[in-house]
């Protein structure tokens, strides 16, 4: 079933919550979680958007985001963080399905 569409409201601060694939680990590291930073970093710079507060915990992100004049930008934000990230979320997530196969039922 389809995550339903995110309402978005122009020049309004929105929580958002992204969530790591099958309760996997979003960042095994300190510098997944300084890569993540700098890439919203990057794309809050060029989509305009404010980025009030963040929160980087192990499987999921807690963001507060004010997408400014147009509500387009929240999704593109989204959108962008969960592209760049991709490749290292196909890695993670290879590391916590092995983990998982190790664990003895």
């Amino acid at each position: 079933m389809a995550r339903r569409a995110r309402l978005a409201i122009r020049n309004l601060p929105h929580h958002i919550v992204q969530r790591g694939h099958n309760r996997c680990p979003v960042f095994l590291s300190d510098a997944d979680r300084l890569a993540y930073l700098a890439t919203l970093a990057e794309f809050r710079e060029e989509l305009g958007v404010q980025v009030h507060a963040w929160c980087l915990m192990s499987n999921h992100v807690h963001l507060v985001v004010n997408p400014g004049d147009s509500a387009d930008n929240l999704g593109r934000l989204m959108k962008r963080l969960e592209d760049e990230m991709e490749e290292a979320s196909a890695r993670l997530m290879a590391e916590c399905v092995d983990r998982r196969k190790a664990k003895p039922a």
